[in-house]
């Protein structure tokens, strides 16, 4: 195709952008990818009606084009939305490019941003919607990425050559992520019609305030063929979706925030007003056709890319080693006498922060009755504080439990506050497992919060919270709000504006982001946080997948992984345990005063290990020797590329979830870097399991008829 009209080409970090403007003047994305575009890969035909650099819908506006069922494509006006002004500067980061476009008949103008990082194949990108006519329009749809094309490069069929990944989440099952073809998708080319438009598409989506309950909300696309990758990540903590289909023979991705139909979001934008959209971070890989070279390649840059977002703090420099009460342990039941014996067994274990996890507050059972936040005598008869205070005296650094986005239908508190305290839909409040969800729009919402925060730093001398969210309020408020979605969209900006004011007065902070594990796992969450929960796990051989997949959504240092020695664990138990957690964040847990010296003398040694290399961990970027893991694996390994070295954890797991375990299953051949001369066993010591590296062949080799186990390996 020769394209009638100008063109705009931006070769930045490895990212080739082509922006098309029409002889008619309309604004067209024709090319986001590593590699350069080759202009007769582009349908010449659809360019005219294809290829929008933003899609924006508003309320009222016809479309002359084909939408087929609720895919996000030919909106209106997006689809005629003309060029205006383009602006390149640069900041720390790197470049960025604004470009304006925008509709005269609805007076919707549009700036897209894109943030370049220096030397990161990713882009930053979001649009701000501006209504610059007299009448009042209503935004239900504003997109964060999109882009028609992705399938062009290469000769062969899209579905011989393109694999798509989706990293499925759930409860004690997070970061299940699953390799597709096209057609496991339904989403074949019709060979006989050339223009390829359908109603079905592929979408992943979530609705509500739970953000990662059923998908992490990111994306991958890897060519075969041509050994390139398009991934992307949607910064949000709450609704979000993102679809693939087909427009006008090409196939599209589409990246976004909240929308009308499938969260339930609108916004009324009066003249002179503005909206922003969701940030979606895109990058692009040319790894090669190596196996797994493009996912290493992109999960690397992903990685580097999310150090540089978020929040500078010591915690993501130092690492420390916490230790949390709840897991396989006093599981919501402290008390003064359980909680001493626990705080010397941390302590002598090496750890450097307790925490006591849910239930201080409250005599009994406690679910329905969250929101005050003050401590129970009858669990602690000489206060928190006395706690506390040992915990200091044991050289740790004391935390606690709270849930501040929820009340209780039976805290006091909450019988004598107003509504509009309180989420709302069809005038009543919104009621999810016994509790409210806080609408922290309300100043007095964050009046309260604050003052709990301040109360628990100032007079217990916490300096470690994890923050849980254990409901789903569903598609939002419909309380002072032009939609629920909208009221949602509010509210969880102004939770990450709450998060900002207690950083503001506690720098040194350590907040832990939870959502009954990793229902929240998010940058939108973790642009400010330090550390998440990634899982409620309560089966550590279960937690082995879980552990390996982490890095795929949250930086090594970020992603905090349960170790739970069970009561007559075995050896290798104890040692599985804790290698699930060591080129990530340890959270120990488990009754540790109870287990045999021997099993406390393993969790100790660790930790020393963890504490000897977690210099290199908060620089590291990860890589899979044989691809993320599955439920019913019989081995799975995870990486870290430190530079000079490098540490791999490797786990053997039994026959689980119907999958049968051969002979050959007992050994694996491991694809190593190939700059990896040896590799050593640090941890356990003594290691009782053979391996072999051969140099020459880049692989690590290990074989064992345990059932199961786990080692930790130094590379060189």
């Amino acid at each position: 195709m020769a394209f009638n009209g100008r063109v705009i080409d931006i070769s930045e970090n490895g990212i080739c952008i082509r922006l098309g403007i029409t002889e008619e003047g309309m604004l067209k994305l024709l090319h986001f990818s590593a590699l350069p575009l080759k202009e007769e890969e582009i349908h010449s035909w659809a360019v005219h009606d294809g290829f929008p650099l933003v899609n924006v819908n508003i309320a009222g506006a016809d479309r002359p084009y084909e939408r087929q069922g609720n895919q996000y494509i030919v909106t209106a006006p997006g689809y005629r939305m003309k060029y205006i002004d383009h602006v390149i500067t640069r900041n720390d980061e790197g470049m960025v490019l604004c470009v304006t476009s925008g509709d005269e008949e609805t007076g919707i103008q549009a700036d897209t941003l894109m943030q370049f990082y220096d030397g990161i194949p990713v882009v930053r990108m979001k649009n701000i919607v501006r209504n610059v006519g007299d009448a009042v329009q209503t935004v239900d749809y504003v997109s964060g990425f999109h882009y028609e094309g992705f399938e062009k490069e290469g000769a062969g069929e899209p579905e011989n050559k393109l694999r798509v990944f989706v990293p499925h989440n759930g409860w004690q099952r997070e970061l299940n992520w699953r390799e597709y073809k096209l057609s496991d998708l339904a989403l074949e080319r019709n060979q006989s019609v050339e223009t390829q438009r359908t109603s079905k598409i592929f979408k992943v989506t979530n609705t509500g305030n739970w953000s990662t309950k059923e998908y992490i909300p990111m994306g991958l696309i890897v060519n075969r063929e041509t050994g390139s990758g398009l991934f992307w990540e949607i910064e949000h903590n709450g609704s979000w979706h993102w679809e693939l289909g087909y427009q006008f023979g090409h196939m599209y991705v589409a990246a976004a925030g909240p929308s009308e139909i499938y969260s339930h979001w609108s916004k009324d934008l009066a003249p002179g007003e503005s909206f922003e959209s969701v940030p979606v971070a895109v990058g692009v890989s040319a790894a090669g056709t190596a196996e797994n070279a493009v996912l290493n390649d992109s999960f690397a840059s992903l990685t580097r890319y999310r150090r540089i977002i978020r929040r500078p703090n010591e915690d993501n420099r130092k690492l420390a080693v916490i230790f949390n009460d709840y897991m396989n342990c006093l599981f919501g039941d402290p008390t003064t006498a359980a909680e001493l014996p626990l705080i010397d067994a941390a302590a002598a274990a090496g750890c450097e922060y307790f925490v006591v996890d849910a239930g201080w507050y409250s005599a009994g059972p406690w679910w329905d009755s969250v929101g005050e936040w003050e401590e129970s005598r009858e669990r602690f008869p000489n206060g928190l504080s006395e706690v506390m205070d040992y915990v200091r005296a044991k050289g740790m650094i004391p935390g606690v439990w709270i849930e501040p986005e929820v009340m209780g239908i039976n805290c006091a508190l909450a019988k004598k506050v107003p509504d509009d305290w309180f989420f709302m839909r069809h005038g009543k409040r919104v009621y999810d497992r016994s509790r409210f969800q806080l609408d922290y729009r309300n100043p007095e919402v964050v009046k309260h919060m604050d003052a709990v925060i301040d109360r628990l730093v100032n007079e217990y001398h916490v300096g470690y919270f994890k923050m849980d969210y254990n409901i789903e309020p569903g598609i939002g408020t419909t309380l002072n709000a032009d939609s629920a979605g909208d009221g949602l969209l509010e509210h969880e900006r102004a939770v990450i504006a709450w998060l900002d004011g207690i950083f503001e007065r506690y720098p040194d902070l350590i907040i832990e982001n939870c959502g009954s594990g990793g229902q929240r796992m998010d940058y939108a969450m973790l642009s400010r946080l330090s550390i998440q929960s990634t899982s409620d796990m309560e089966n550590y051989l279960d937690y082995a997948m879980i552990a390996t997949n982490a890095p795929t959504a949250v930086t090594p240092e970020q992603a905090a992984v349960w170790s739970y020695p069970l009561d007559g664990a075995s050896r290798e138990e104890t040692v599985f345990n804790m290698v699930n957690t060591m080129l990530l964040r340890i959270h120990q847990s488990g009754h540790l005063a109870r287990i045999s010296d021997d099993r406390r003398a393993l969790v100790a040694e660790g930790i020393s290990v963890y504490k000897s290399i977690r210099g290199d961990i908060l620089n590291s970027v990860p890589f899979w020797p044989i691809g993320l893991a599955k439920p019913a694996d019989p081995w799975m390994a995870l990486g870290l590329n430190c530079g000079e070295r490098g540490y791999l954890a490797v786990w053997k797991l039994p026959a689980r979830y119907g999958a049968a375990r051969t002979e050959a299953d007992g050994a694996v051949s491991l694809p190593v870097p190939e700059w990896v001369k040896s590799a050593e066993c640090i941890y356990p010591a003594e290691n009782d399991i053979p391996f072999t590296l051969d140099a020459g062949a880049h692989t690590l080799g290990l074989s064992t008829d345990k059932p199961a186990c786990a080692r930790l390996f130094r590379l060189s």
